[in-house]
């Protein structure tokens, strides 16, 4: 009984790049004093020394700010773009990007509604007096958004979303990947990019270190740097008064991607792991991974969920509002990343100084699933096993055709092998055809010693045989000998009788194979029924 290995071990054997970084980041860009309507009523009232507060003090700077983007827009030749609703922004995006020749600047600025919080005023009255006076209050309203597209020279591209009512609350979506891609080409050391990470990279020490480097710091420096450019809706004696701008993490995305030597044994890996390990959203593993305690009391649903976007699949374990996503990245590399949506399910503050705490907690949950994740083989080792048979191979300058499983000659060249297992001697080229030309249905005197020469040359370029030296006699190896017996027993044993049972009209119908395939097939068809849209009339 073979014991279970885990992710972790299996796959480090296949791994020519790993990088643990930052991948995407949603932050919020707000104002601490003015989240609250106590802080809203203290602005007007004891800094902007208004008498009565309302939200009618609001509309003022709501125009004057629009009235600024709108200035900015037209004095910079920047497209200014209405997005529909449903419509994709990033696809826009990387459009601009894409025809975007400086080293930073402005793509575009796009204008959307959105529905967001807001603070209202509401008539109430004195109960002594029986007047009427404004109360502000937090409500909601479709509100119009502006995000500025933009590329920054040390940070790639990103986006400032401001919204153009009180208190202009903003969100900055950042990417990691693309902040190590820009101090990688700085530098000069030359690497292969990957979606949202690398491929290659000529010095993959360095690009760790530049993924461990990107901080609190960095990101609010970032901040500040274009909140000086762009369109503000504090005016600098605001600002001096103490209101400005504070970051929080709304969402941050931690990665480990992991490049691997043979990508198409990559996808098959990663789909064996998806079937063994379909337990993964068990409370028991939860806590495993995300090392916390999990009890009834725990909230989220626990579960592993499958989902495939066209032919890729990925694994999920969610963990309150967090979650671990798991998938094979463009055929090229495993991607693990953990996504927390929450910084309160691991008791840790929302302010972006935080983020050390949260890199250390995503990045650990990140290798703690490989851990925690079992797989019973290397699939990778059987793959190459299988193909190093299937695929034509070159020896030392010499090629050998394949020896297709699915070829009669073959599986009957297999087969004569077996036979010759535990000869001492081995065996010579006339016992071979002795052997091998009743399997296919023939004389022995029909066949040439050219052609025995070329099946035992195909056999020993493939590892089946080799040659006893000294000598023109062969022996099956160890390998050949195991590779015959279980592609000749699979082939007889399963896949020529269970075709015969499930293909063929003339099959016997009491099958419990063919039952089950009659069962299968009359399902899909009533589901295809169902789906089918009724014609217009």
């Amino acid at each position: 009984m073979s014991v279970p290995r885990t992710v972790a071990d299996v796959i480090g054997q296949h791994v020519t790049l790993e990088l643990e970084g930052i991948d995407r980041m949603y932050l919020n860009v707000y104002q601490p004093k003015l989240q609250h309507d106590s802080g809203v009523v203290s602005f007007f009232r004891f800094h902007r020394h208004q008498p009565v507060v309302s939200s009618a003090l609001m509309e003022p700077i709501s125009s004057a700010f629009i009235k600024s983007i709108e200035t900015f827009v037209e004095q910079n030749g920047i497209p200014l773009l209405t997005f529909a609703k449903k419509q994709r922004k990033d696809d826009i995006a990387a459009d601009y990007l894409a025809r975007f020749e400086g080293s930073e600047g402005i793509l575009f600025v796009g204008k959307a509604q959105e529905k967001i919080s807001v603070f209202r005023t509401e008539k109430r009255t004195n109960e002594k007096t029986g007047k009427k006076y404004p109360w502000i209050v937090k409500s909601t309203a479709m509100v119009n958004q502006f995000y500025f597209y933009a590329v920054d020279e040390d940070f790639g591209p990103f986006f400032l979303k401001f919204s153009s009512y009180f208190p202009y609350n903003a969100k900055l979506c950042i990417n990691g990947h693309e902040y190590v891609k820009r101090q990688l080409a700085k530098e000069g050391i030359t690497f292969e990019a990957l979606d949202n990470g690398l491929l290659t990279c000529a010095q993959p020490q360095r690009a760790q270190k530049l993924c461990n480097g990107l901080s609190a710091k960095k990101i609010d420096a970032l901040l500040r740097k274009w909140l000086a450019r762009l369109p503000h809706p504090f005016p600098a004696q605001d600002r001096a008064a103490g209101y400005r701008y504070d970051v929080s993490t709304l969402q941050a995305e931690f990665s480990l991607t992991q490049v691997l030597d043979r990508p198409l044994s990559g996808r098959i890996f990663f789909e064996e792991v998806i079937r063994e390990n379909l337990d993964l959203g068990r409370p028991d593993q939860v806590q495993l991974i995300f090392n916390r305690r999990v009890s009834k009391r725990t909230p989220g649903r626990f579960r592993t969920r499958v989902l495939t976007e066209g032919v890729t699949p990925s694994l999920h374990v969610d963990y309150k509002n967090t979650r671990i996503k798991q998938y094979h990245k463009e055929g090229r590399a495993l991607r693990t990343e953990t996504t927390i949506n929450n910084t309160r399910d691991f008791g840790i503050g929302k302010r972006l100084e935080n983020l050390p705490a949260l890199r250390e907690i995503g990045f650990q949950a990140n290798r703690r699933l490989l851990h925690v994740q079992r797989t019973s083989h290397d699939c990778t080792i059987g793959e190459d096993a299988f193909q190093q048979v299937n695929k034509p191979v070159v020896v030392n300058g010499q090629r050998a055709s394949a020896l297709r499983f699915g070829d009669l000659a073959v599986q009957a060249l297999l087969s004569a092998l077996l036979v010759f297992r535990l000869l001492p001697r081995g065996f010579s080229n006339r016992e071979l055809r002795d052997h091998w030309a009743p399997l296919l249905g023939k004389e022995a005197q029909t066949m040439t010693q050219g052609q025995m020469s070329y099946q035992l040359r195909r056999l020993r370029l493939h590892g089946i045989i080799e040659r006893v030296p000294l000598t023109h006699r062969y022996r099956v190896t160890d390998s050949g000998w195991r590779t015959a017996l279980f592609c000749t027993r699979c082939y007889n044993r399963i896949l020529r009788p269970g075709l015969a049972q499930v293909i063929p009209k003339e099959a016997a119908d009491d099958s419990s194979l063919r039952r089950c395939f009659d069962q299968l097939d009359t399902e899909m068809d009533q589901w295809i029924e169902q789906q089918k849209v009724p014609a217009e009339t």
